[in-house]
């Protein structure tokens, strides 16, 4: 079982920045590829980006790429989202995802809301 919190999310204006973070439980969390994720009102949770259990490898959805960066400390159980020149299109609520197969994660956070504003 693996337990995920996510933190960071807040309201922000247009080409500003935030960085989210999730805490995971678990002592096998660096066996793991993590993922980010969001779900704007009324639509459906879209992958944001994805990292490799040892942080190698990092991929990401075309609406955020060059503007967002996945990175993870498997030390401290955590995994990050750096986000930078945000849009209010980014505006929605993130979850953090655990233990991805083709991008879909087997445990989820309870999500963190982010706002932009124009």
């Amino acid at each position: 079982q693996v337990r995920l919190v996510e933190s960071g999310g807040g309201l922000v204006q247009a080409g500003g920045s935030l960085r989210l973070s999730c805490a995971a439980s678990g002592r096998i969390f660096s066996a793991y590829a993590m993922g980010w994720f969001r779900q704007a009102s009324g639509k459906e949770r879209e992958f944001v980006g994805g990292i490799s259990h040892n942080g190698a490898s990092r991929w990401y959805a075309d609406s955020v790429k060059g503007r967002f960066t996945i990175s993870r400390d498997n030390v401290k159980n955590m995994v990050y989202l750096q986000m930078n020149s945000l849009k209010p299109e980014d505006t929605a609520i993130y979850y953090c995802g655990a233990r991805l197969v083709a991008n879909r994660p087997d445990y989820w956070g309870q999500g963190t809301q982010v706002t932009v504003s124009s």
